[in-house]
């Protein structure tokens, strides 16, 4: 890649907007914020309720000790809520402009003219647009934002939203969003319905010291089919950002969800998320995740395998450069007889940066004939990069096949050598290594995403190969 061409690539996350903001909650976290989200978004009791149970217990909660340094994230430093002028559109050019340019830049209008069903944009705290081909709707399929989910599928929402997969109570950080969560994604797709093109939601944080919430619950019904694609980026600041959004996905009998994930927080972005499914009899829940961003990631989706036959596949990629700490994994539970997990973790690190498989996968007795199988590769720059793997896998039931394998690994000279002699360049030899390296993943993707990925890593690495 060209320095031109990466400079243009860096501008079009790095792009600052000057938009107009409608309610902005200042700086901090406390009751009555929370209180004034709720009456901003003019919500049910119900909802308020749920909200300020989950502040209690995010007050109470300690912070995790067990995982990356958390010590320089200051809740009290962060805008938990912000708005920009302007009502939710689904055209375009009805976007506040500096906006628009935003997503533009970031080639959201594009991949949805190209590659998808439906795009929902959150900037900030909320969706700014939300759209969906007539087809999709025609069929029952629901692709909305959660706010208009909570007005316009209530009973629905109430029956899943934070209760059967991602309780407040789970962790520090789900109990945080639960108090100040805004935007993200709601879909229901009914019985028989397979969406056969992807959905995407795409997050944007543009404010210095900004923290997202976004909410996705999504619903397929038996022997439905969805694939939902998540992006999100922020501008780079001295301050820092927090991203602790929350996934519940509930795959009933024989459906089959694919949620692809292409993460590029920047640098000064703390990722805490929630990622959980629940899955039913022959269901199948696929993650693909590609993490390339962010100062810390912590981020483990998991998969409770809740009927028989029921299968989980966790694919993910993880990017650590100087300064970061990307902290990802898999966490599944085979609950029922007969159900099958694979886990492939790959990452990779240069610099001082740290990466970090950590995994959990639990066979109680009575779910015979089960398969887990998990892979760990990575591969590293420099010998001040780290790379660790840690998983942990209880069984006990007997009649269950395991198989687990971890490679760490630097980059060969001989094998540069090897390319060199071939009329390769050193840092074209490494970019090719790596990209045959990253390949199971990209292949899952959709064309447009899997170049995007490519080119991420790409930008990642230009000019620090060596």
């Amino acid at each position: 890649m060209t320095e031109e061409k990466v400079e243009k690539n860096q501008e079009k996350f790095n792009h600052i907007t000057e938009a107009e903001i409608s309610y902005d909650s200042g700086k901090g976290l406390t009751e009555e914020t929370v209180r004034n989200i709720s009456e901003e978004k003019d919500e049910p009791d119900w909802m308020l309720k749920k909200r300020l149970k989950a502040f209690h217990h995010f007050k109470k909660r300690p912070m995790p000790d067990w995982g990356p340094d958390l010590s320089d994230l200051d809740f009290s430093d962060i805008t938990h809520y912000k708005t920009a002028e302007g009502e939710q559109a689904d055209e375009w050019d009805e976007v506040p402009e500096e906006i628009e340019e935003t997503f533009d830049k970031l080639g959201i209008p594009d991949a949805e003219r190209e590659a998808l069903s439906g795009v929902g944009a959150q900037y900030e705290s909320e969706v700014v647009y939300q759209n969906m081909k007539e087809e999709w709707e025609e069929k029952g399929v629901i692709f909305c934002d959660m706010d208009e989910a909570v007005q316009e599928h209530e009973e629905l929402v109430k029956e899943y939203f934070m209760k059967k997969c991602v309780p407040p109570q789970d962790n520090k950080f789900a109990a945080l969003h639960g108090a100040v969560w805004s935007g993200g994604s709601f879909v229901y797709v009914p019985e028989g319905v397979e969406v056969e093109i992807p959905v995407q939601a795409y997050f944007r944080m543009n404010s210095k010291g900004m923290g997202q919430f976004e909410h996705t619950l999504i619903i397929a019904e038996e022997n439905s089919t969805i694939h939902y694609i998540e992006g999100c980026s922020a501008p780079q600041y001295t301050r820092n950002n927090l991203h602790a959004g929350c996934v519940e996905v509930f795959v009933k009998e024989n459906a089959h969800v694919q949620y692809s994930t292409v993460q590029n927080w920047s640098k000064n972005t703390y990722n805490l998320n929630t990622k959980r499914a629940k899955v039913e009899s022959e269901g199948v829940m696929e993650w693909v995740s590609g993490s390339m961003g962010s100062k810390v990631t912590m981020l483990y989706p998991s998969s409770h395998l809740n009927g028989e036959g029921a299968r989980a596949n966790h694919i993910t990629i993880g990017y650590a450069g100087d300064g970061q700490n990307i902290d990802t994994g898999a966490k599944v539970v085979h609950n029922a007889p007969n159900t099958k997990s694979t886990i492939e973790s790959k990452s990779i690190t240069q610099g001082d940066g740290r990466t970090n498989y950590r995994g959990l996968v639990r066979v109680p007795e009575g779910s015979h004939g089960s398969k887990v199988s998990i892979e760990c590769d990575a591969l590293m720059f420099s010998d001040e990069a780290t790379s660790d793997t840690e998983p942990y896998i209880e069984v006990k039931e007997d009649d269950v096949e395991m198989a687990h394998e971890a490679t760490v690994g630097r980059i060969g000279d001989e094998e540069i050598h090897y390319m060199q002699s071939r009329g390769i360049d050193e840092e074209e030899a490494k970019e090719m290594i790596v990209r045959g390296f990253i390949e199971p993943i990209a292949k899952e993707l959709p064309l447009e995403y899997a170049v995007e990925l490519n080119r991420l890593i790409q930008l990642e690495m230009e000019g620090s190969l060596g």
